[in-house]
């Protein structure tokens, strides 16, 4: 099997699984440890969702919005409720806790958003309406404004929609000199995603530096880091650095931390909620704003080695059970490496033959039955490879879990169901070589795509081509089963198509899965050209 890499980012995360709906998750009752949860409870936590027929599940996978983040503390849960029994006026309030962050952080000022998303909204809204009322109710309209923002390439993601949501175009650079051609009498503002790329040619402290000279701000979007004191983006040069309030920090879910330079960041608010601009809808409400600051109060109270500490030996409890499973094997990785993320993990091994289970079914299985477990990455493919794992995050576990998913894991990989595989049709693959006019029918809504394939006997190769761009595709035929899958790329992210369909003749349909976007139907004609004499023949690839 592959070579697991040590280092996950924001990024890699979302892109080893950020495609999974489910319902929030919450916690077991357990004795009281260093993560600050109470065993006590009164009620069954989970019984508010049951009663809407939503089953919750335990987080074993990490600080995903899809399973609701984190999970609040103690603290946290108070200050939001005492917040809510008063009124207060919301400038003063942001002013207040502005001033309190920058005491906590050593930054020179912060506050609190609609999460980390919505802090990059209002940095890209501040950065070209500034505080100016006129420009503020122009937005999104960029006519005769500022409207461009410099990304290095490798910061490309799928959260910067959040600031393409401004209307701005995104200018790309992968060179220092690209960077500094880029700045010009357009250029609004500057992002870096923090990670990987930190200390590269292109990292924080270079473009913090070009931006400067061009009096341009910097923002960088480090949501899923933990806090550092003295801030390091911001020692880099970054003019403001977002956080998510909802992952490690364990803030209110639905809440961001912004920090940096005063003046950028009371614009910032002032194109938020409550003013009447932009940023508008995006609002934070004041449980959201005291709980988020008590969340900063409390990263500088808790003990973070003792967490530590607690984590890996759930990892231990987890490996222990599963290893009593004859031929399965674990293994700690991605330890301290990194800011993103931070936590221990375990990779659990096996032979998928020999056990008769892969990752991805385990994974399925566990999400399906009680008590239900989200997982991390898994590996594995029936029949072709059989090599299977799975992966263990435990930082947003809670007490009494890591009991339950060694428990879990061990049992349906010592008794795993039976999985029945749909025998590929007998007989010889069938042409779909050709130009298809293809449609696609949404949940709501069509589009008009093109398929341009290339077939080698029942290996299919080619193009699709959507709305507005276009990827590669590659797939099999049996008989006139048709399965291929297409990977098209769209600014900070890709867009995967799983296509499945039979053919006849000139004609084919199935289905289509999209991932996080869900499944559609599509169907396909041939196209034909007329060439002199009214022959129509089959558009042929190129």
């Amino acid at each position: 099997m592959p070579a697991q890499s040590n280092r996950l980012t924001r990024r890699t995360l979302f892109r080893q699984g950020g495609l999974l709906g489910l319902a929030g998750a919450l916690p077991l009752a357990g004795a009281e440890g260093p993560m600050g949860d109470s065993a006590a409870a009164e009620s069954n936590p989970e019984d508010i969702y049951r009663a809407i027929g939503v089953r919750p599940v335990i987080n074993a996978r990490g600080t995903f919005t899809i399973i609701t983040g984190s999970q609040t503390l103690p603290a946290v849960k108070k200050a939001m409720d005492e917040a809510s029994r008063s009124y207060v006026q919301m400038d003063e309030l942001m002013e207040g806790v502005g001033k309190r962050l920058a005491a906590l952080t050593g930054a020179d000022w912060g506050i609190v958003t609609a999460g980390c998303c919505a802090a990059l909204t209002h940095c890209t809204s501040a950065s070209i309406a500034g505080t100016n009322p006129e420009r503020m109710q122009q937005l999104p309209d960029l006519t005769g404004l500022k409207n461009e923002v410099i990304i290095p390439e490798y910061s490309r993601n799928v959260y910067d929609h959040s600031i393409r949501m401004v209307g701005v175009k995104i200018v790309e650079i992968n060179s220092p000199a690209e960077l500094e051609a880029a700045f010009n009498e357009r250029t609004a503002m500057c992002y870096v995603l923090a990670g990987d790329g930190d200390d590269g040619p292109l990292g924080t402290a270079v473009i913090a530096g070009a931006a400067r000279r061009h009096n341009i701000p910097l923002v960088v979007d480090a949501a899923a880091e933990i806090l550092t004191f003295p801030n390091v983006h911001l020692q880099r040069g970054a003019t403001a650095v977002a956080y998510s309030g909802g992952k490690c920090i364990r803030g209110p879910q639905a809440s961001g931390l912004l920090l940096g330079d005063k003046n950028f960041l009371q614009a910032a608010w002032a194109n938020s909620a409550p003013h009447h601009a932009y940023g508008r809808s995006l609002k934070v409400g004041k449980e959201e704003i005291m709980g988020m600051l008590t969340a900063v109060e409390e990263w500088k109270k808790r003990d973070h080695e003792a967490e530590w500490k607690q984590w890996q030996a759930w990892l231990d409890e987890i490996s222990a059970s599963v290893k009593q499973v004859s031929g399965v094997t674990s293994r700690n990785y991605g330890a301290e490496e990194g800011l993103s993320n931070r936590s221990p993990r375990l990779l659990i091994e096996w032979d998928g033959e020999k056990l008769g289970i892969t990752g991805p079914e385990l994974s399925k299985v566990l999400l399906d039955t009680e008590q239900r477990i989200v997982l991390g990455g898994t590996s594995g493919n029936r029949p072709d490879n059989m090599a299977s794992s799975i992966s263990i995050t435990p930082y947003m576990m809670m007490p009494g879990d890591a009991k339950v998913v060694g428990q879990r894991i061990a049992e349906v990989l010592a008794k795993p169901p039976r999985f029945a595989v749909d025998p590929l049709p007998e007989g010889t693959p069938v042409s779909v070589a050709g130009q298809w006019d293809v449609t696609i029918r949404y949940l709501r809504g069509s589009a008009r795509h093109t398929f341009i394939l290339e077939q080698n006997g029942g290996k299919v190769v080619g193009a699709h081509q959507g709305e507005f761009v276009s990827g590669d595709l590659s797939g099999a035929v049996a008989a006139n089963l048709v399965r291929f899958r297409s990977s098209t790329k769209t600014h900070g992210t890709r867009i995967f198509c799983d296509f499945m369909g039979q053919v006849e003749g000139d004609k084919m349909a199935g289905k289509v899965n999209m991932g996080e976007y869900g499944d559609a139907s599509w169907s396909a004609e041939r196209h034909h050209y007329k060439v002199p004499g009214g022959v129509i023949r089959p558009v042929k690839p190129a």
